[in-house]
This record gives C-alpha cells, sequence and structure tokens, in this order.
C-alpha cells in the first residue's frame, strides 16, 4: 500500500467519524417547518452525491485517490464543483442540522466543512499531478466545493 493510498484511507476512518459524530451529538425536538426544510436540503444533498457516483462510473473510488488510467472529469456536474460528492455530503448534512440538529451539531457541521475543505485540497494536488494542465484549465474556471457565476473578465 502507498502512502497516498494509506492517508486516502484514513481520510475515509475520518470521514466516519464526522458523520457518526452527528448521530452521536443530541438532537433537538424539531419544528415542521425545520424538518421539512432539513429534508428537502437532506435530500438534494443525497441527489447530488448519487448523480457524482454515477458520472464517475468507473472511476469512482472509496479513497479521494485518482484510480489508474482514469479521465478527469470536467463536464456535467463537474463543471459547476470540482468536488461534488464533498459538496452533496455538507448540504445533506446541513440539512440533517436543520432538521433535527443541536448548537453542537451546527459547530460539528462547521468542523466537517473544514474537513471537506482540506480533504478537496489534497484531492486537488493528486489531480493536478496526475492530469497537469487539464487540471489548471479546469479548476480556474470551476469552484472547488461551493457552485458560483463568475465575473467575466472586460
Amino acid at each position: 500500500m502507498t502512502k497516498q493510498t494509506a492517508l486516502g484511507w484514513l481520510l475515509v476512518f475520518v470521514q466516519a467519524l464526522i458523520f457518526l459524530g452527528f448521530f452521536l451529538l443530541p438532537w433537538r425536538e424539531t419544528n415542521t417547518p425545520s424538518l421539512i426544510l432539513g429534508l428537502i436540503l437532506a435530500a438534494v444533498g443525497i441527489a447530488i452525491t448519487l448523480v457524482t457516483f454515477r458520472s464517475l462510473g468507473d472511476a469512482l473510488t472509496a479513497t479521494p485517490v485518482p484510480r489508474s488510467g482514469a479521465a478527469l472529469r470536467t463536464q456535467g456536474i463537474f463543471g459547476v464543483v470540482r468536488h461534488p460528492i464533498y459538496s452533496g455530503v455538507l448540504l445533506a448534512l446541513l440539512g440533517f442540522v436543520i432538521a433535527v440538529g443541536s448548537w453542537w451539531s451546527l459547530g460539528w457541521w462547521a468542523l466537517a466543512i473544514i474537513f471537506f475543505l482540506g480533504k478537496s485540497r489534497w484531492e486537488d494536488s493528486l489531480l493536478r499531478a496526475k492530469h497537469p494542465g487539464e487540471w489548471e484549465v479546469w479548476a480556474q474556471g470551476t469552484p472547488a466545493l461551493i457552485p458560483y457565476r463568475r465575473k467575466h473578465a472586460r
């Protein structure tokens, strides 16, 4: 096992601990508006994640280490954000926090954001090394996690 693969599996383990934390932290009694909004956000986040899984096809890996021989995905959902799985997961977790989460889980969600920002930066470094040039062009016009409209230079 390479150091990259070992680090990738360590990140998967930490990610699992982060998910577990959401279920172990105190929940609050919900109300109908927050439950509906939370469920909608969670469903959209899960849908984004599933669409991304399908889009990756055989290039999908359990760890952030890119599969050998896989092409860089830059179209479709990958034309909106570079890491749509992480975006979908964060949106789903936000939905959970809004639906039943406590202030503790809101803080835990902030920790999840920091984790996924770091994980995405490391994955970007691996993708840049594997697809030099192509990655730079794609990354210049595609945000990492949060879609936004770039202003065009005049």
